[in-house]
């Protein structure tokens, strides 16, 4: 039996989806930017997908923009505001918890001489709204906040965040600088609604491969007057903010991905939630195991799970050999031997931190998959106990 996992890391790609998109590879091929009947074609379907994309956040569709995949538009949303203000001595706010193409963005600007304040988030995961207020200054341009923890699961409190965003853009005169929010909802898309005047928020991104879409594809949305620059050049394309070809076939499929997501967003909570409800009861029958994260302000769909005297890694590779794929964090660390960012922010000590487990289902796992699943693991777990050097402390 072969069982995926390890939703997070990357979602199969939806049969509906294939099917929108295989037009675009043969049959319907034309450059959106050529002026002929094939690219007129193509350049509709772009426009139709950008307008569905557009029902699904509540924005207009000139606010959508196509990018290569989350990295790239969290890259665009950060790095292209900070081009604005780069001569005005501008700060920006965002999490110790995010995902590196947000942490490492912001690092790069710490070297060019911006001033970044990471804030800190509690033993649950979340944000400390306290300390993010005071963090605001008069300079602050940006605040970054990721929407849904790839890791943990926790679900920030994105609303109240734009709504901080918002008194502060209130007090501020004309002649002052902006403030702007942005969220990656790269994980948070499937199963919270993103509807971007309710968040408050100017940017958001979204991922096609963490919603059962292709890889190699996102959007960014960004508020009609933010001040944001382009950080490619070569082109006009999506308004000049990301020149290049566009790639038809797969932003059709975003759209089409988006639109399912949204569609049977309850349906797909329903499903996982018991899932995983059911892994975490089975779970708990093993001695020395804990939850990481928030309870109840997480994703339905992620557990993050710390075995005491059993090594994730090897959790994960023996899982593995039973034809089971779990993660050990993100996809982006793997094969990083240090303790995971995210754990070692909500102060997790070393000897649970090691032991952690990421178990994330989607809309196709089964009831079948999960009894398995509990069958084997505890079987996993004792094993390596028994050879642990310090299984007896």
């Amino acid at each position: 039996m072969n069982i995926y996992f390890d939703n997070a890391a990357t979602t199969p790609v939806d049969p509906e989806v294939v099917e929108a998109m295989l037009p675009y590879f043969i049959e319907k091929f034309g450059n959106p930017s050529s002026i002929h009947s094939f690219g007129q074609e193509a350049e509709s379907a772009l426009e139709d997908s950008r307008e569905t994309i557009a029902q699904t956040l509540g924005c207009k569709s000139k606010e959508v923009f196509f990018t290569s995949g989350a990295t790239e538009s969290n890259n665009i949303a950060i790095l292209g505001l900070a081009e604005q203000f780069k001569d005005k001595k501008a700060h920006f706010i965002t999490s110790k918890i995010e995902h590196p193409s947000v942490l490492e963005t912001f690092q790069e600007l710490k070297k060019k001489g911006f001033e970044v304040d990471f804030v800190k988030v509690d033993n649950k995961g979340l944000i400390k709204l306290d300390e993010l207020k005071k963090l605001i200054k008069k300079n602050t341009v940006l605040i970054s906040v990721m929407f849904a923890n790839n890791e943990i699961g926790t679900v920030q409190p994105i609303k109240e965040i734009g709504d901080l965003v918002k008194e502060e853009r209130e007090k501020r005169k004309s002649k002052d600088l902006p403030i702007y929010f942005h969220t990656d909802a790269a994980q948070a898309f499937n199963y919270i609604p993103c509807k971007v005047d309710y968040l408050g928020c100017d940017l958001l991104t979204v991922s096609g491969q963490k919603i059962f879409g292709p890889k190699g594809v996102s959007m960014l949305y960004v508020r009609s007057g933010t001040k944001i620059s382009p950080i490619t050049f070569g082109g006009h394309q999506e308004g000049g903010l990301r020149p290049g070809t566009i790639n038809v076939a797969l932003n059709v499929a975003l759209a089409k991905a988006m639109e399912i997501a949204d569609r049977d967003r309850e349906k797909n909570i329903n499903k996982v939630k018991s899932l995983t409800d059911r892994i975490w009861q089975g779970i708990q029958k093993i001695e020395n195991v804990q939850l990481n994260g928030d309870e109840e302000n997480r994703l339905p769909n992620n557990l993050n799970v710390s075995f005491k005297n059993a090594e994730g890694e090897s959790i994960l590779m023996m899982l593995d050999m039973e034809g089971i794929a779990v993660s050990t964090g993100s996809a982006c660390s793997s094969g990083s031997l240090e303790p995971s960012h995210v754990l070692t922010a909500m102060n997790i000590k070393p000897e649970w931190s090691h032991g952690s487990l990421r178990i994330t289902l989607g809309r196709f796992n089964t009831e079948v998959e999960v009894n398995y699943f509990l069958k084997v693991l505890p079987q996993v777990i004792e094993k390596l106990r028994e050879i642990a050097p310090n299984s007896g402390s």
